[in-house]
């Protein structure tokens, strides 16, 4: 009995503790009083746990404000330098790590540029791209590697969670990939693995538009199509972990070829290589006839810019480079707005399917592609969208753009070891 008891008391210390840290987190800087007020701790609770927060480094004095006939109440905020966290973009173009501080404030980058359908997006070849940016950036901030409180690693495809962390990528035609297993074979840092969408979602939700909402949808556009669904303010990820893929919903019965092998999804219709393939051009090489003819003689140097950039697509920013073109000349070229109008009607059709299954408070378009395609045709895509949602779900759904930037998979994936900081209230 008194073993449980000891347990119950720890266990509610470490409770108290992770309750403090998370308000200081998102709330600080604060005053020993407000805290109080925040969590409903007693103060002898929280004056306990802060001692304890402010020994172990964790939390520091940021200054003091004055109090009503009293004497001038202490601010405290989580100290940004007392850990460090890594966050890890393994995208399609790109292999890429950055280290931040504890309050997401990045401090080194490191990156390296894949070649798509080459050797160098197997998986051997990634993880040791990984773990030579992991020595890049601890090395270039000069972090000392037992303060790196973690390593987040955003990857495409279903990451199932287990006994160990297993990645299954049905576009490039890998199942059950040990991707936590091959990285231990070079690093002792704590590992956190998700799905890129999710915790570039996590991320969204905590800093960027996400705010405030307890119910929402993160999607994303890029080289492909996914979502972060948000429920009750926790990520949903289904039976086992693959809910959010929305870039493979059907919205064409026996439509365009997917790369995942099956027709008519989404991402078909509406990812960047879809639109790029729609307008005529494809990255790596330049498709001919007629469809390159129309193209290529688009309006003016809108329409020869769009079209050159596509004639010479290689890896990596080349694609994005190519659909800001193409986004830039629908102002004066027919066949960039004919393009963009049909990928803003299919997205919106697939933004009310969102809307119609999870009734969000807000639905997030993100993504590279997805700011750009966002940036030019959001009315378009609010029209497409109310045209196939149902009236009163659409009506309570806001629909904007993501706020952090077109490539926030890194800091994303720096979240996911930050939230294991927050939950246990210990650096490691």
């Amino acid at each position: 009995m008194g073993q449980m008891n000891r347990r119950t008391v720890r266990d509610l210390r470490r409770g108290n503790r992770s309750t403090l840290l998370r308000q200081l987190y998102f709330q600080g800087p604060v005053s020993r009083q407000e805290l109080g007020t925040l969590t409903g701790l007693s103060s002898g609770s929280v004056s306990n746990v802060v001692g304890e927060l402010l020994a172990d480094g964790l939390v520091e004095e940021a200054g003091s404000v004055e109090s009503d006939g009293g004497r001038p109440r202490t601010l405290l905020r989580v100290a940004p330098g007392s850990g460090h966290l890594i966050g890890v973009d393994v995208g399609e173009t790109h292999v890429r790590v950055e280290l931040f501080d504890l309050t997401l404030t990045e401090l080194a980058r490191w990156e390296h540029p894949l070649t798509p359908g080459g050797l160098e997006r197997e998986p051997e070849p990634v993880v040791g791209h990984i773990l030579t940016g992991l020595d890049a950036v601890v090395a270039k901030s000069g972090a000392e590697p037992g303060k790196v409180i973690g390593v987040g690693v955003g990857v495409p495809g279903v990451v199932e969670q287990g006994d160990e962390a297993l990645v299954h990528g049905p576009t490039a035609g890998r199942d059950a990939v040990p991707l936590e297993r091959l990285l231990r074979t070079g690093t002792e840092l704590p590992l956190f693995i998700d799905n890129g969408a999710t915790a570039q979602g996590q991320a969204e939700m905590w800093f960027g538009a996400g705010r405030g909402a307890d119910n929402a949808v993160i999607a994303l556009l890029g080289s492909g199509v996914g979502a972060a669904i948000v429920t009750a303010g926790m990520p949903y990820r289904g039976a086992t972990s693959s809910a959010g893929e929305w870039g493979h919903t059907v919205v064409q019965v026996g439509g365009r070829a997917c790369r995942c092998g099956a027709v008519g999804c989404l991402e078909a219709y509406v990812g960047a290589q879809a639109v790029l393939d729609r307008y005529g051009r494809r990255a790596g090489g330049v498709y001919g006839g007629a469809e390159e003819d129309a193209a290529a003689a688009g309006a003016g140097a809108a329409g020869a810019a769009a079209a050159g950039v596509g004639a010479c697509l290689g890896p990596g920013e080349d694609q994005q480079a190519a659909f800001a073109a193409i986004v830039g000349a629908a102002g004066t070229e027919a066949r960039a707005r004919e393009v963009l109008e049909e990928a803003a009607a299919y997205l919106g059709a697939g933004i009310a399917d969102l809307i119609n299954l999870f009734n969000p408070e807000r639905i997030i378009l993100g993504g590279w592609a997805g700011l750009l395609l966002g940036g030019r045709m959001l009315p378009r895509i609010r029209a497409a969208t109310a045209a196939y949602a149902l009236h009163r779900p659409y009506a309570q759904t806001e629909i904007g753009l993501a706020e952090l930037g077109p490539d926030a998979v890194a800091l994303g994936a720096a979240t996911l070891p930050l939230a294991h900081f927050l939950a246990t209230g210990r650096a490691r």
